[in-house]
């Protein structure tokens, strides 16, 4: 034999040996326990190459220290998201949650000012890659016999066209011979209503009957059959100017700044919210990390 092509049959041995040590042994569990009292959030990682490692639950050392009092102009939203979250951590039924709309309204900072709110009755929260989706059941798996309320969150949540943490997810919503455990939610967010991109065309597969009824066909059905299966809505507007406003006066406030810093900051607002294209919350907060950050004198008002 070639003592060359011998040589790379026993290198090729080697990686091969190496790999089979990476892989999970028949029955071992895929996801590996954290120390749960670390922190109040973690976050779901996988080893090296997806398809190889197990995964783990790593600990987020710095959760972001948002309250509910730190959201503004989202009354209604804040409000059913409570008392949703209110009946989960009381061990009473409660909805896994999909929370869609504009862009930058506040969507995944309620969610975690809910942990902060309801962590010291025992919320937890598992922030999931949309791609790592498919380790989903292992996951309910592993925390099932917690005493603690998970929310499995998925943030900016949406589907292409065959991707395989779609139909993990949906089965796990409702659909798995499998129920999920009942310390377990789902919460995601997401800029489309249906989780998955919608074309023009559609729309031709809509059947209409002689009484005028329209019925969607079956790609139709299909898209919202995934959203259909989060049993609380709960939908973002964009902001007014008015609203935008008054959310740029609470940051600029939790900022330290006093009433006549904030009055004068709003011409400054309106514009940086012009030359950004949007007056939502997302921008309201940046606009007040900056201008709290400058800390110089502004239109003869004084620091």
């Amino acid at each position: 034999m070639n003592p060359e092509f011998l040589s790379l049959m026993q290198q090729a041995e080697r990686v091969l040996s190496r790999l089979d040590a990476l892989l999970p042994g028949p029955g071992a569990r895929p996801v590996a326990a954290p120390d749960w009292s670390a922190s109040i959030a973690f976050r779901y990682r996988r080893r090296g190459a997806s398809l190889l490692g197990a995964g783990w639950l790593e600990p987020v050392r710095h959760v972001a220290p948002i309250r509910l009092a730190d959201l503004k102009e989202v009354e209604p939203q804040k409000e059913r998201l409570v008392r949703n979250s209110e009946q989960f951590v009381s061990g009473r039924p409660a909805n896994n949650v999909l929370l869609t709309g504009a862009r930058g309204t506040g969507k995944s900072s309620l969610v975690k000012a809910c942990l902060n709110e309801f962590a010291p009755r025992g919320l937890r929260l598992i922030e999931i890659d949309k791609a790592d989706l498919v380790d989903l059941p292992d996951i309910v798996d592993l925390v099932a016999e917690r005493s603690e309320r998970f929310l499995v969150f998925c943030d900016d949540l949406s589907f292409d066209e065959g991707e395989p943490g779609y139909k993990a997810l949906k089965s796990i919503l409702d659909g798995s011979v499998a129920q999920s455990s009942d310390n377990v939610l789902i919460v995601a967010t997401s800029n489309r209503r249906h989780l998955l991109p919608e074309y023009m065309k559609e729309n031709l597969s809509y059947q209409h009957t002689e009484d005028g009824e329209v019925h969607p066909g079956e790609v139709v059905e299909e898209k919202i059959s995934l959203s259909e299966r989060f049993g609380l809505w709960i939908s973002f507007y964009p902001f007014s100017q008015d609203e935008y406003l008054a959310i740029v006066a609470q940051w600029l406030s939790a900022f330290g700044a006093d009433a006549a810093h904030i009055a004068a900051a709003r011409p400054e607002a309106l514009v940086w919210a012009l030359e950004r294209g949007s007056r939502s919350g997302r921008v309201a907060w940046q606009f007040a990390r900056d201008y709290a950050g400058r800390g110089r004198q502004r239109d003869g008002v004084p620091e």
